[in-house]
């Protein structure tokens, strides 16, 4: 395509600021929360995360779709972003294992791109005045219009996602005859997590966001498994009563991201929305058990309140955020349940976590 026969966009901000560029073809308006990403690859994972369900995704890198879409790189079945604000997107890509350009991608998923955006500025810009809802439009005439409708959406604080991505109906994943099960919940699984649970000779049965402690346990699972996902994990009633029940019996229990989230919660531990939240393939991790560090794959707006975990009698940090001191990870004292707050299974990296997997395993071998 070329670049003059492309629509004039905007990004408007929820405080009324706004920044221009140019669509990509794909024409329509899309609301969310604005957020930003550092990872200079990846990208095709990041926009299949049901962890950014709801979310417009601005890339730092300056070149997005150079290397095309490829159909086995994705964490599930379509595009989860809202939308994709980038600077320079690439029609064309150099890969020969490309399935198809990023272009082709986004135009069969039916979900806007605006490139040719100062994201130097709007990130500056977002990381001083934190995460806020926003709208993506080719529709660039009608700006009070647009303010009007962007007002009625609400915050990503208090906002339940989880049952927008999970599955509808229990699936299973891996070898039947494999040594271990798992019982996983959905509430916005990333596809890489199974394949590293299913190559650690697990087989996996993926239940559905608000499914109860009887129904994973007629499974007859060795371990239970908490997922990421998206928004905040408070309203997640259910999954919190079935980290409770889990608990109770001292089962073999692991979460990641919205899954760690929810066995804090599940422990009395509050949760907050952060200023801008994790997103990236570079953050650095801290083992405080090891003493090692980790450079890790995170992705979440919010996180649990460090206060709360320190004075808690039966919870011990494990894991903490260089860059701000957050909690990156916990453990249940006298339990079998551990959870971090960044994403092990990082595809297609860094790997430096990967060692959470065997950890889990090793739990429930010695259950």
């Amino acid at each position: 395509m070329k670049y003059t026969q492309r629509k004039k966009a905007l990004v408007l901000l929820a405080d009324g600021t706004i920044f221009y560029g140019k669509s990509i073809g794909i024409e329509g308006t899309s609301f969310g929360e604005v957020c930003f990403n550092t990872g200079t690859t990846g990208y095709q994972e990041i926009f299949t995360d049901p962890s950014y369900f709801g979310q417009l995704m601005v890339t730092t890198n300056a070149h997005i779709g150079n290397y095309g879409a490829e159909e086995d790189e994705v964490e599930s079945e379509s595009i989860k972003i809202a939308g994709l604000i980038c600077r320079n997107f690439s029609f064309e890509y150099s890969r020969p294992a490309a399935d198809e350009s990023l272009e082709e991608f986004f135009r069969r998923h039916n979900k806007m791109v605006i490139s040719d955006v100062d994201t130097r500025g709007l990130v500056s810009y977002i990381r001083e005045k934190g995460a806020m809802n926003a709208v993506i439009s080719t529709d660039v005439e009608n700006v009070e219009e647009l303010k009007k409708q962007l007002a009625e959406v609400p915050s990503m604080s208090g906002l339940e996602l989880a049952s927008e991505v999970s599955t509808k109906e229990p699936y299973y994943y891996g070898n039947e005859n494999a040594k271990y099960k798992i019982a996983a919940l959905d509430i916005g699984i990333k596809k890489n997590i199974l394949r590293n649970l299913a190559s650690r000779d697990a087989f996996i049965k993926v239940f559905p966001y608000n499914s109860t402690f009887e129904e994973l346990e007629a499974f007859q699972p060795d371990g239970y498994f908490l997922s990421n996902g998206p928004g905040d994990p408070e309203p997640l009633a259910e999954a919190q009563q079935l980290a409770k029940e889990v608990l109770k019996r001292d089962l073999p229990l692991f979460g990641i991201c919205l899954g760690h989230q929810v066995i804090a919660l599940a422990n009395g531990i509050s949760t907050y929305k952060m200023h801008n939240g994790h997103r990236g393939i570079n953050h650095p991790v801290k083992n405080l058990i090891t003493g090692k560090g980790e450079i890790t794959s995170q992705n979440h707006g919010f996180a649990i309140n460090r206060e709360e975990t320190e004075s808690h009698p039966d919870v011990e940090i494990t894991h903490v955020h260089l860059n701000d001191s957050t909690v990156a990870g916990i453990r249940i004292k006298n339990k079998n349940c551990f959870s971090v707050q960044y994403h092990p299974e990082a595809s297609p990296g860094p790997h430096d976590s990967m060692y959470l997997f065997d950890q889990f395993i090793e739990n429930i071998r010695r259950n």
